[in-house]
């Protein structure tokens, strides 16, 4: 049975809501409730193998302490732009 587009989304909502680490629960929290009924389909095959990454490594893109994967660049990036007051001053 396929997953319908409904139950994939409420799926990568829960899964970007409790990540362990609490800045990303909150900094995916902010994007999920902002974009991710915006997202394309391969954006959202992107978001869930980034959610795949571990919380450390996502933090440190966001908060840009390191580098992200090329292939995550655009979305780093774009969640960075909504973590403005989360992981440094607005």
């Amino acid at each position: 049975m396929t997953e319908s587009a409904q139950a994939r989304l409420g799926r990568l909502r829960h899964r970007s809501m409790w990540r362990g680490i609490r800045e990303m629960d909150l900094i995916l929290r902010d994007f999920v409730d902002h974009e991710l009924t915006g997202l394309t389909a391969e954006e959202l095959d992107l978001y869930e193998a980034m959610l795949a990454e571990s919380d450390h490594d996502l933090l440190a893109w966001v908060a840009g302490r390191a580098d992200p994967p090329e292939r995550y660049a655009s979305l780093i990036a774009r969640l960075r732009h909504r973590a403005v007051g989360l992981t440094r001053p607005g």
